[in-house]
């Protein structure tokens, strides 16, 4: 996350005491559904006396349940900066009155996905020419409740086909996942080439594309 501070004159963000670092949070920023910070403070270079282009690295643990499944989507940054001026939270004269805070939010938007797999099979290889050919795939994604990858149901997929010794795919057809995330449909064949599945990506998912499978056709 990249953003700019604003500060005053008499503020000292090269100070040992100066902490300013990024947030992303989903829902609303004072009661949010989920809020993650980085490991380590933003780093910040002056721009002039009050000014400063501050990046902070936000860290992400799916795998230690940091994120839910129905956290897929919309998130959003802010950024907050304390300067303690010299005060000590765990000291016995700690006077809170004497420390710099402010928190911003609505700072932009980005979307958090449940990252996508896309494979794809055509059979059989070699193949006679007009006999059919089948092809198969399945589209999954990240269980982020679970810790595995499961199939994306009822989703439209693109078969494409590229024509050996050409660079374009061309689509063939639009085939939905079922109930387990699988792919299977069949087309004629016609000429040596290449078959893909592509899925174009969701809000929740992004986009997957399976490497090409060659098939023979004699």
């Amino acid at each position: 996350v990249t953003y700019t501070l604003t500060h005053g004159a008499d503020v000292d963000i090269a100070a040992r005491d100066f902490v300013t670092d990024p947030i992303i949070y989903r829902g609303s920023y004072t009661a949010p559904d989920n809020m993650l910070y980085g490991n380590k403070p933003a780093k910040c270079t002056a721009t002039n006396a009050t000014t400063a282009t501050c990046k902070g690295t936000i860290d992400v643990y799916p795998g230690d349940h940091e994120l839910r499944n129905s956290d897929a989507g919309t998130w959003r940054a802010a950024a907050e900066a304390t300067a303690f001026n010299g005060q000590d939270p765990a000291g016995e004269t700690f006077d809170i009155t004497k420390v710099g805070y402010k928190g911003q939010s609505g700072l932009g938007s980005t979307l958090m996905q449940r990252f996508s797999k896309l494979t794809v099979d055509a059979s059989p290889e070699p193949v006679k020419k007009g006999k059919p050919i089948t092809v198969t795939g399945k589209l999954s994604r990240a269980n982020w409740d679970r810790g595995t990858y499961n199939g994306y149901v009822e989703q439209p997929v693109n078969l494409q086909f590229r024509k050996n010794g050409t660079n374009t795919y061309t689509t063939v057809k639009t085939v939905k996942t079922n109930a387990t995330g699988n792919l299977k449909t069949t087309v004629t064949a016609a000429q040596d080439g290449y078959f893909r599945f592509t899925f174009a990506g969701t809000t929740t998912t992004p986009a997957a594309t399976a490497t090409g499978d060659f098939v023979d056709v004699r």
